[in-house]
């Protein structure tokens, strides 16, 4: 493959190697230069595939200046890559200055499609995915995370973020605490690693399960949660009455609706109070 002088947008694994594909790979051995939020974390990396490509550092603090650099570098009719520590470039990592400045210098910028955290997590959570807003990480001081979170907390999409291990049960509690303990949510960890794990339930329960288990407070974390369903929506979807009466059938009302609410994205307590109007 021969590549066009270009920024090329490379995605690399998030956890299992097997990830990178194997057209990043072909970019990656072919570019003059790989630009790396960490050198020293890409070096393993790229020293584990064989590839020995001149790398530079490009990260938070000096972005802004080495964009210039790396347009002087395109100008000469090199092609060069962009990764960061791990997942799709940009996504709540450095990149946004150098690929507007490299547009603007009149410099194609390709991207390649792989690996990222929020949409793995997304597929696989079982929650609604038609409309969601990513968030990145939450403030790390308590009253930004909750001016965050009363912010958002009548958004009807679902909301993703990113959180470290550090700040897992704060950030949690902060969830309780703004956006209610019956709100429906997941919490990926380590994904595509060996102890990958997704916890399902309603705010308060997945607080109680990471307040237990301190495994779950280890790792790279993606929170994400249903988005506002209003109290005042009159119609319960028929979708929802069908999959509660079948529980019920097998049930109490009160675990059916737990699971129905979790499978259809509504609030449990709605639908137990709907099973209750019609004597289920």
């Amino acid at each position: 493959m021969d590549l066009s002088v270009a920024l090329y947008i490379v995605p690399t694994p998030i956890g299992n190697l097997g990830d990178l594909s194997p057209r990043a790979l072909e970019v990656l051995n072919q570019v003059a230069l790989i630009a790396c939020e960490d050198t020293r974390h890409s070096g393993k990396l790229l020293s584990h595939f064989g590839i020995d490509t001149r790398t530079t550092a490009l990260h938070d603090h000096n972005e802004r200046a080495r964009a210039q650099w790396i347009v002087e570098r395109l100008g000469k009719g090199e092609a060069i890559a962009l990764i960061s520590d791990a997942g799709t470039p940009l996504i709540s990592d450095p990149g946004y200055h150098l690929v507007s400045h490299v547009r603007a210098a009149g410099y194609p910028v390709i991207p390649l499609p792989g690996p990222c955290a929020a949409i793995a997590a997304l597929s696989a959570s079982g929650l609604p995915s038609d409309r969601f807003s990513f968030e990145g990480f939450l403030p790390a001081k308590d009253k930004g995370r909750q001016d965050k979170l009363l912010a958002l907390r009548e958004d009807p999409r679902t909301l993703i973020f990113y959180e470290s291990p550090h700040r897992i049960l704060p950030s949690l509690k902060s969830l309780v605490e703004v956006l209610g303990p019956d709100r429906q949510m997941v919490m990926a960890r380590e994904l595509t690693k060996t102890f990958e794990t997704f916890l399902c339930g309603t705010t308060a329960e997945v607080l109680a399960q990471v307040e237990a288990d301190a495994n779950q407070q280890r790792g790279e974390i993606v929170l994400m949660l249903h988005g506002f369903v209003s109290e005042e929506a009159d119609e319960t979807p028929a979708a929802a009455l069908d999959t509660l009466k079948l529980l019920c059938d097998e049930l109490p009302l009160k675990k059916a609706a737990a699971i129905a609410a979790q499978i259809h994205g509504l609030k449990k307590n709605a639908l137990y109070k709907k099973g209750l109007e019609l004597g289920w």
